[in-house]
């Protein structure tokens, strides 16, 4: 399976302490080195890269339709941009992604997307992990990650919690 993920997942679940759930699920991932750079600022917030720069699930690849991604950016920012066209390129099964135009965008090419609450819920059927609770409010308390209420309460009611 071929996966391309976006920044948000990364460093979302980087924050929380549950990077680990997107190799247990994915086994490799490719970003395009955008991503790489957004994820690496993360550093200067702080935040301990460790378990980012030591995750050997994780490549870095860069898209070579540099028209494409001239043509993403005027739309989305570059490490959406380049995600997208890495994932067109690799054909890949799945793009992670999370915000809303990028997501769109995504699905107008074609391509099969998820995003953090995706994976989370995915994590939850695998018995990654036991309770998802815990790790959405860690997600919207320490990492900033907006989600809206009603969806919050669909996808715990989704998995039986």
């Amino acid at each position: 399976m071929i996966v391309v993920s976006d920044t948000s997942a990364i460093s979302n679940l980087l924050v929380v302490g549950q990077l680990e759930l997107i190799q247990r699920i994915y086994q490799q991932v490719v970003i395009p080195p955008a991503v790489d750079q957004e994820v690496r600022a993360l550093q200067h917030f702080g935040i301990d890269l460790t378990a980012y720069t030591s995750a050997t699930w994780l490549s870095v690849q860069a898209p070579t339709d540099s028209s494409l991604v001239a043509q993403l950016k005027e739309k989305l920012d570059e490490g959406e941009a380049e995600a997208i066209a890495l994932a067109l390129q690799l054909k890949a099964d799945r793009l992670l992604i999370d915000e809303r135009l990028g997501r769109l965008v995504a699905v107008q090419y074609g391509l099969n997307i998820a995003g953090i609450l995706g994976i989370l819920k995915t994590a939850k059927v695998l018995e990654l992990v036991s309770t998802v609770k815990p790790i959405l409010e860690a997600l919207v308390q320490q990492a900033g990650f907006w989600i809206d209420q009603s969806l919050y309460e669909q996808v715990l009611k989704d998995i039986g919690e």
